[in-house]
């Protein structure tokens, strides 16, 4: 298993990234991880933190900040790490990439590259929320800001597979967010898109609408939504999760005594099972490849885990069996192509 690391992407880059490129193969005895960066930045860490025959460099002289615009520094840093790592990706000398660098880039090279899965038109990236019933998957989450129908029709099959196979969701719900439950609701593209889930449906229980107060209750494995109101959603369930974890932690500092340090190392264990870090990165699922999109303030430990779930999404066959499921749809969709 063979993974390309942008080595210069991430707020703190390049240090956490080795860093954690580092303890990823030493957990995982079958991988290989190519560090994509600025060589004379990467070997004295590496020096640092160990070295591997299963550690290599593939050198470039550019890196795409974490502020510019992401097609802007694509078109003038042909040299950097983000479209390295894309470039062997297409040649097919690694299994997947990662990257915590600029989102946009990520995605934009994945565009560029055109490597879409054969029935996807375009790529959605997809993350794992926490809820009172286990796991469940958004998508897409910023990826695309104005999908068509066909794209979110193409992201409910994609969640599906991904609910089924890689959280073992052995009937998998899937739900359209909406401004309300009921049939109708919504603008013309939500209307239209529920249609499609209606008449072609997949092989997976669609529950129609749901509202944001739904996601983290569990009412459904697989959340639809367009790219904006996804990151919207992610960005305020983040905040949220930090301000009332802090809040209590307050309250308990301040209240109790005996059990004061109890109280508070129950909390820490908590926000550390549900920070970001612990679930590595998201997926960017419709790409004939893995390819893996991690927080930009991403630590070794997020780094760590998201090499690892680069790997597990590569040897479940993730790919193979959403290509399969599309190809079943195919048909459908081009009967309504919208």
């Amino acid at each position: 298993m063979h993974i390309a690391l942008d080595a210069m992407g991430g707020d703190y880059a390049p240090g956490p990234i080795v860093a954690g490129a580092v303890q990823a193969i030493s957990q995982d005895g079958d991988l290989r991880v190519t560090l994509v960066g600025d060589e004379a930045q990467i070997q004295p860490l590496l020096d640092q933190f160990g070295r591997s025959d299963r550690l290599g460099v593939f050198h470039c002289s550019q890196a795409i900040g974490m502020e510019e615009s992401p097609t802007v520094g694509l078109r003038r840093k042909p040299d950097n790490s983000i479209s390295r790592c894309w470039q062997l990706l297409a040649q097919a000398r690694v299994d997947g990439i990662v990257s915590a660098g600029n989102t946009g880039a990520m995605v934009a090279g994945g565009l560029m590259s055109r490597r879409f899965l054969a029935g996807v038109e375009r790529p959605g990236i997809a993350t794992i929320m926490p809820t009172m019933r286990g796991p469940c998957l958004i998508l897409d989450v910023g990826a695309n800001i104005y999908p068509k129908a066909t794209h979110l029709y193409q992201y409910g099959v994609m969640g599906l597979i991904y609910a089924r196979h890689i959280l073992k969701k052995e009937n998998p719900s899937i739900g359209l967010i909406n401004v309300g439950s009921e049939d109708g609701k919504g603008p013309e593209l939500h209307r239209i898109t529920a249609d499609l889930f209606n008449k072609f449906p997949i092989k997976g229980s669609y529950k129609g609408n749901v509202e944001g107060r739904d996601i983290h209750r569990g009412s459904v494995d697989v959340v639809i939504c367009d790219g904006f109101v996804g990151n919207v959603i992610l960005k305020v369930c983040e905040g949220i999760t930090e301000f009332i974890l802090k809040v209590v932690a307050r309250e308990i500092s301040e209240s109790l005594t005996v059990e004061r340090d109890k109280g508070i190392n129950t909390l820490t264990n908590l926000a550390q099972k549900y920070h970001y870090s612990e679930f590595g990165g998201a997926p960017l699922l419709g790409i004939d490849g893995i390819c893996i999109v991690c927080h930009g303030s991403s630590d070794d430990r997020a780094i760590r885990n998201a090499l690892a779930v680069a790997a597990r999404h590569a040897r479940a066959g993730l790919n193979q069996l959403i290509t399969k499921e599309l190809e079943s749809q195919q048909q459908h969709l081009s009967l309504a192509s919208i």
